[in-house]
């Protein structure tokens, strides 16, 4: 359905179905996503909880108690999901990505621009790390970035 505005036309669109881009499987986008949030959720716990938990808790800020004992699972889940959905959806609907090489490279760069954006701005208006905390975040994060966005580009080549 489109809708005028004097020269101005709007068109409605729905996630699945855009006109002038590639139209996304469904199909695709469910088993890129779950690549995406399941390999995130792994690498998280494996980079963060185990190998470099020593270095982040000699560069946490001056805020005490920020860290929690008694871990509620699912805001965890469904962030590892929705970041695996974001590459997923950048992949199939705009970028047309579907091999290891170019997902990765991909995901390096939009890694790289959410977690600064995030982290930098964390580190200026909250007291939960050093900036040398902060600058590795960015580092671990584009990399496990490039990780995850080369495994979902696998999948969807896989999947084609």
């Amino acid at each position: 359905m489109a809708i005028g505005l004097g020269f101005f036309k709007f068109q409605e669109y729905t996630l699945f179905n855009q006109p002038n881009l590639t139209n996304m499987n469904p199909k695709q986008f469910a088993i890129g996503t779950l690549t995406g949030g399941i390999a995130y959720f792994f690498l998280g716990y494996l980079v963060y909880a185990v190998i470099l938990v020593d270095f982040f808790e000699a560069n946490s800020g001056t805020a005490t108690g920020v860290m929690k004992t008694d871990m509620q699972w699912w805001p965890l889940i469904l962030g590892n999901l929705a970041s695996g959905a974001l590459l997923t959806l950048i992949f199939l609907k705009w970028a047309n990505i579907s091999t290891f090489s170019s997902g990765a490279s991909a995901a390096a760069i939009i890694g790289f621009l959410v977690v600064s954006g995030y982290d930098l701005i964390m580190y200026d208006t909250t007291n939960i790390m050093n900036l040398t905390g902060t600058l590795v975040d960015i580092v671990v994060f584009t990399l496990m970035s490039a990780l995850v966005g080369g495994l979902i580009g696998l999948v969807l080549q896989k999947s084609r």
